[in-house]
């Protein structure tokens, strides 16, 4: 029986029908797609020497690199589930992922070693011989690059099959648990094709990855060019410098990124000498995550002449599933635009579950090809996001006439800071753990450089003499940096804005702040405890 081919099957179809072109380079390396072929296929065969099989996980916690896709190649040939790991969280976050996810392989660029030796007794599924470092040699882990040596290079054994898991990726979860959401290749392969017809994109297109390959935005994108027989730049995504960036869109000819507004910030803000760069190869811009103010869209069209400039909505479970086009963008300024190709009709519902009509507010249900198969082990959780088949990320949005939807909030109160995605649950439980706290709440401020930045407000116990500094002190060896405040507000118990249940109104306190000096209602909250 015929199937869709994955990613590593399409590879090895590239590497015969594409002998000159470049599939991967950075900085240091350029690697056509019969030698990217070559190297994933050793990859594969070592993999499978280490023990794992079909349907085993490999946790990964690296940076962007020609390696980490490599892996992501090599998962794919073989039926191995790719568990990326954000590479900013700390020991005790990175272990509950790979314990979590039942891990029987690692792979860690050196940098990260010293977090994963912290860890290694609690990740009792990982024999001591299957943890794989990348860049230099390190005591307890075999080397990537001696580790290709030697080994086969034909096309692994095995049948792999549309519908088999290919990613388990983790997603922060409003309990302040991150739930695994798990992908397979076919949810994968169709946003491949979509994209390609949506954007545009073809076999001469040369693709920048910029963003964070732990990052289910960059697994779409990245790989959409990869798929098609395109040219991937693989940038370091913890070195942003728009200096260095649009030097190398001029000398790598870059006709496409996707990017945040944070980053287009940094651009617009780039020195004289950047700005003298050559940029025409740019074709089409990407921004998501936020949304994009209309100078912010003007600046950056202004910037790129002649560039196509995209907005997108989705999430890690559902794929992309709204588009705004470049002839909309200050048409339908602040809307998300409409359904991506393959992508059913939106709905919109209200709290019975009846759509609402036009310009009226409901949650976002959407239906693809692109959709997720389940939370990893979170059966509950995964039928508490469908209705239907219709899965909603909690999004609170409404339609207008023209069909162009806009998000009007996030249900669960979700911040997006530089591209990361905070769950204010997860901030308030570490902040709140601090003796001197008495209540908190997370919310997020407005921020030029980072779209949204997160702080807390604060409700301290009685005669505590906690400062600000005592907040961002307690947060350093609990949680990953972007989590982390920026700024911390103190209040008195009855200042804290509450539903009649109890409930801390997080939208008041966000509108509050937001404005300038805050006014808030009167409540019945008790006073805080002495210490």
């Amino acid at each position: 029986m015929a199937h869709w081919m994955n990613l590593g099957q399409q590879l090895k179809m590239n590497a015969k029908n594409l002998p000159q072109t470049v599939a991967l380079c950075d900085a240091r390396r350029r690697f056509t797609y019969p030698e990217v072929n070559r190297r994933v296929n050793r990859l594969a065969h070592r993999l499978m020497e280490m023990g794992l099989k079909k349907g085993d996980k490999l946790a990964v916690l690296m940076e962007n690199s020609i390696e980490i896709v490599e892996l992501y190649l090599a998962t794919a040939k073989t039926g191995i589930v790719i568990v990326p790991v954000n590479f900013r969280l700390v020991g005790p976050e990175v272990a509950y992922i790979v314990d979590n996810a039942d891990a029987k392989a690692m792979a860690v660029h050196h940098e990260f070693t010293p977090c994963v030796d912290t860890i290694k007794r609690q990740l009792k599924q990982i024999p001591p011989e299957n943890y794989i470092v990348v860049d230099q040699p390190k005591e307890g882990y075999r080397e990537s690059e001696s580790l290709l040596g030697g080994a086969a290079d034909d096309e692994p054994d095995g049948q792999v099959l549309p519908s088999d898991t290919w990613i388990l990726i983790y997603t922060s979860g409003t309990t302040g648990k991150p739930k695994g959401v798990v992908r397979s290749h076919e949810s994968h392969i169709a946003f491949f094709l979509i994209n390609a017809v949506d954007f545009g994109f073809d076999a001469h297109d040369v693709c920048m990855n910029v963003m964070p390959l732990c990052h289910i935005n960059s697994t779409f994108f990245t790989f959409t060019f990869t798929y098609i027989g395109a040219t991937v730049y693989i940038h370091p995504a913890r070195s942003f410098r728009p200096d260095e960036i649009l030097e190398i869109v001029e000398r790598e000819k870059i006709t496409f990124i996707s990017l945040i507004p944070t980053h287009y910030n940094l651009i617009l803000n780039v020195s004289e000498e950047g700005r003298k760069r050559d940029t025409r190869s740019i074709k089409k811009l990407l921004c998501s995550s936020a949304p994009v103010r209309k100078t912010m869209k003007t600046a950056i069209m202004e910037f790129f002449p002649g560039v196509a400039l995209y907005e997108g909505y989705g999430s890690t479970e559902a794929g992309i599933v709204t588009v705004l086009r470049p002839e909309d963008q200050m048409r339908k300024l602040g809307s998300i635009g409409y359904e991506s190709l393959g992508t059913d009709r939106v709905k919109i519902l209200d709290a019975q579950g009846n759509e609402v009509p036009p310009c009226e507010v409901g949650e976002l249900y959407s239906k693809g090809p692109m959709l997720f198969d389940e939370y990893y082990k979170l059966p509950e959780k995964t039928a508490a996001a469908f209705k239907d088949g219709w899965f909603s990320a909690g999004d609170m949005a409404q339609r207008d006439e023209d069909g162009f939807y806009q998000i009007v909030d996030r249900k669960d109160n979700m911040i997006i800071t530089g591209g990361e995605h905070v769950y204010p649950s997860e901030v308030e439980e570490t902040v709140g753990s601090h003796p001197d706290v008495f209540d908190v709440a997370a919310i997020s401020l407005p921020d030029d450089k980072w779209g949204e930045k997160l702080a807390v407000v604060v409700v301290p116990m009685d005669a505590s003499d906690i400062t600000e500094t005592t907040i961002f002190e307690w947060c350093r060896e609990r949680m990953a940096g972007y989590k982390r405040p920026k700024q911390v507000f103190f209040i008195k118990p009855d200042q804290m804005p509450r539903t009649a249940t109890g409930k801390i109104l997080h939208r008041v306190l966000r509108e509050s702040y937001a404005d300038g000096e805050p006014v808030f209602p009167e409540t019945d909250s008790c006073p805080a405890p002495e210490k």
